[in-house]
C-alpha cells in the first residue's frame, strides 16, 4: 500500500480493476500491488476486468481512477430501465453454471453461450451436483446437444471436487466469469476452486478497507496455477442486450453455419422462404429447442428496440 503523500508514487499508473463496490473499486497495479481506489466523476464507470488509467491521492491510501482504457469485450444485459448494463469487461470465457438442482434452465444457458459468442470468448459449460444424480429423474441430453455443435461440457461436483481440475485447466492463463441461475452451486464452485471458502472471502473483503460487510458488486479471483475468475453474485437470470435482431442469429453456432445455405443474404430465419436453418430444424440437423432459444433472443432485441422491456 503506498504510503500517505508518497511523491515517489506521484504518478499515473495503468492497473487492472479487480473489486467493485458501487463508486469505490479494487485495483491491481502492473507492480502486482493491490489498492483502493476512487473514482473521477460520474460519467466514469469501471466494472471488474477493466484496466483503467490511475493516480495516487495526494495524503490518502487511495487511488483515483481517470480514464477506462478501450475494452476488448464486454458482458452486456438489459436493466430495468432497458438501458445497457455493463457486468464485466475483457474476459476470455464465460463459465456457464447449471446443475442437476434446480433444474436447468436451458434457455438461460443459450443466452449466456448467446453472448459469449458474440463477444468472441470462450464459452464452457459446467454441470455441477452430478453427485446428486442417482436418485433424481432428470434427462440431460442437453449436454449432448453442447457437445454436438463444440460447445465444451465439463460435468462435476463442487462437493466432492470432482471435475473441478478439468475447470482449472481450461482457464489456465485466462480470466472467466461464473454465470449462471441462481442455486446453482457458483459461489461452492468458486471457493472450490480457490481452495476453500476462507481464501475467497479474505480476498474479497480483509485488504479493501471496506469493512467485512461492504457489498461487493464483482469480484476478481486469482487461480491456482494461473488464471482468475470473477464472481458477480448479482447475476441470475440473464438475457444479452443486443443492439439488432441480426446480432441473434451470431449467437447461434449452428445457424451461423446453416445459414450459409439460405436463399436470400439477409433470411432472419424467421418465416421467410428457402431458409435453410429452419430446414435444419426440420429434419432434426438443428435442435428445435436451441432454434426456440434463438427466436426469444430475438423477440426480446425487438422488445428492446421498441423500448418495450
Amino acid at each position: 500500500m503506498p504510503a500517505c503523500g508518497h511523491t515517489s508514487l506521484m504518478t499515473e499508473d495503468t492497473a487492472t480493476v479487480i473489486a467493485t463496490y458501487s463508486r469505490r473499486m479494487r485495483l491491481r497495479l502492473a507492480t502486482g500491488e493491490e489498492v483502493g481506489a476512487r473514482i473521477k466523476g460520474k460519467r466514469i464507470k469501471a466494472v471488474c476486468g477493466d484496466l483503467v488509467t490511475a493516480t495516487p491521492i495526494v495524503s490518502e491510501v487511495d487511488w483515483l481512477i481517470t480514464e477506462i482504457g478501450e475494452r476488448r469485450n464486454e458482458l452486456t444485459r438489459p436493466n430495468t430501465c432497458g438501458q445497457t448494463e455493463v457486468l464485466a469487461a475483457n474476459v476470455d470465457a464465460l463459465i456457464i453454471v447449471a446443475s442437476v438442482v434446480p433444474l436447468p434452465d436451458w434457455y438461460i444457458v443459450d443466452r449466456y453461450l448467446c453472448a459469449a459468442e458474440i463477444m468472441g470468448v470462450l464459452p464452457i459449460i459446467v454441470f455441477n451436483k452430478i453427485d446428486l444424480l442417482e436418485g433424481h429423474d432428470i434427462e440431460i441430453g442437453e449436454l449432448q446437444e453442447y457437445r454436438d455443435i463444440g460447445i465444451p461440457v465439463i460435468e462435476c461436483s463442487a462437493e466432492t471436487g470432482k471435475g473441478t481440475s478439468d475447470i482449472l485447466t481450461s482457464l489456465a492463463g485466462q480470466c472467466g466469469i461464473v454465470v449462471g441461475q441462481s442455486g446453482v452451486g457458483k459461489s461452492s464452485l468458486i471457493n472450490q476452486l480457490v481452495g476453500g471458502s476462507e481464501q475467497r472471502i479474505g480476498s474479497i473483503s480483509t485488504k479493501s478497507g471496506e469493512g467485512r460487510h461492504t457489498t461487493v458488486n464483482s469480484v476478481m479471483i486469482s487461480l491456482q496455477g494461473g488464471g482468475s475468475l470473477i464472481d458477480s453474485p448479482g447475476v441470475r437470470d440473464y438475457a444479452p442486450a443486443l443492439s439488432d435482431v441480426t446480432d441473434a442469429a451470431v449467437g447461434f453456432r449452428e445457424i451461423v453455419a446453416a445459414a450459409q445455405l439460405c436463399r436470400f443474404a439477409n433470411c432472419r430465419h424467421l418465416r421467410e422462404p428457402g431458409c435453410a436453418v429452419k430446414e435444419g430444424v426440420d429434419n432434426d440437423s438443428i435442435s428445435y429447442r436451441r432454434y426456440e432459444s434463438f427466436k426469444r433472443v430475438v423477440n426480446l432485441t425487438e422488445k428492446l428496440s421498441a423500448g418495450k422491456y
